[in-house]
C-alpha cells in the first residue's frame, strides 16, 4: 500500500524544484538585461554591428555600403545584434545557473565530470565562433567579391547578412562541440573508443557533406568547415580515452596503509578464536 504522506511530500518537493527553476531563469534574463542595457549604453548597437559587419565591408567595393529594405530594419537589427552579444558575454552565468540547479542531483563522479565539461563546451563554442568570424568570413567574402561580375554593384541587406551570420556562427559553434559529445558518449557507456576509431571514415564524408550542406557554395567556407571537423574528432578520441569507463576501472586505486594494518589485526584474531575453539 502507498503510504498518504508520500504524495504531499513529492508534491512539496516538485513545487520547491519548479520554484528554484524559476528563480535561476529569472537571475539569467536578469544578467542578459543588464549586460544589453549596458551595452547599448557603450558602446553602442550601431558600434556593435559595424564590428560585426566588418569582414562584409572590408570585401565590398570602395564607396559600397550595406542597405536597409524594412522601415525599423535600422533599429531593429543592431538591436538583435546587441542582444546575441549579451547573451553570449552572459552565458558562463546562465551556465553557472543551470549547474546549481542540477547539481544537487548527481553523484560526486558525475560532478568532477559536469565542470570540466560546462567550461570546455563554452570555451569551444567561443572559439569556433571567433574562428568563423576572423578568418573564414575574411575567405568567404572575398572570394565572393572576386568571383562577382564586374557588371554589378553588390549591396546587401543587413537583415539578411544577420541571418547568414547567425547561421554561420551556429554551424561553427556547434561543430567546435565535437570533442565534448565524443567525451560524454565514450563515459556514459554508449560508444568505445575503438568503435569511434571504426567509425573515422565515415565521420569524415558526414563531415565534408554538413559542410556542403551549411556552408555557402564555395570550397573556401566547405573546407574551413570540414577540415576542423575532422581534427576535432581525433582531439575527441585522445580525449575520450582519459575518461573511458575501461580507464577508469584499470586506474590504480591507492590502500590506506591503517586500513591494511587494521585488517591483518582482524585476521589474526579470528584466526586466534579459531585456535581456541579446536583446542577445546
Amino acid at each position: 500500500m502507498s503510504d498518504p504522506q508520500a504524495s504531499p511530500a513529492q508534491e512539496e518537493s516538485f513545487i520547491s524544484h519548479l520554484v528554484e527553476l524559476r528563480d535561476r531563469l529569472l537571475r539569467s534574463l536578469i544578467a542578459v538585461g543588464v549586460v544589453l542595457g549596458a551595452l547599448c549604453i557603450y558602446p553602442g548597437p550601431g558600434a556593435i554591428y559595424d564590428f560585426l559587419a566588418a569582414p562584409l565591408t572590408a570585401a565590398l567595393p570602395e564607396g559600397t555600403k550595406m542597405v536597409a529594405i524594412g522601415v525599423i530594419t535600422p533599429f531593429m537589427v543592431p538591436l538583435k545584434v546587441t542582444a546575441m552579444v549579451a547573451f553570449v558575454l552572459a552565458l558562463p552565468f546562465i551556465l553557472y545557473q543551470a549547474w546549481a540547479f542540477v547539481a544537487p542531483g548527481l553523484y560526486a563522479h558525475e560532478k568532477r565530470l559536469g565542470i570540466p565539461l560546462i567550461i570546455s563546451s563554452t570555451l569551444l563554442f567561443m572559439l569556433g565562433v571567433a574562428f568563423c568570424y576572423y578568418f573564414v568570413f575574411g575567405q568567404v567574402f572575398s572570394f565572393i567579391a572576386g568571383f562577382a561580375p564586374k557588371s554589378i554593384t553588390p549591396a546587401p541587406d543587413i537583415e539578411a547578412y544577420l541571418s547568414f551570420v547567425m547561421t554561420m556562427f551556429l554551424a561553427f559553434g556547434i561543430t567546435f562541440e565535437v570533442p565534448v559529445a565524443l567525451v560524454v558518449l565514450v563515459r556514459m557507456g554508449v560508444v568505445t573508443v575503438d568503435k569511434l576509431k571504426e567509425w573515422r571514415s565515415y565521420f569524415i564524408v558526414g563531415a565534408f557533406v554538413v559542410a556542403a550542406v551549411v556552408t555557402p557554395p564555395d570550397v573556401v567556407s566547405q573546407l574551413a568547415l570540414a577540415i576542423p571537423m575532422c581534427l576535432l574528432y581525433e582531439l575527441g578520441i585522445l580525449a575520450s580515452r582519459l575518461v573511458s569507463p575501461r580507464a577508469v576501472a584499470e586506474a590504480p586505486v591507492a590502500v590506506d596503509p591503517s586500513a591494511e594494518a587494521n585488517m591483518d589485526a582482524g585476521m589474526e584474531r579470528a584466526e586466534e578464536e579459531l585456535r581456541k575453539l579446536s583446542g577445546k
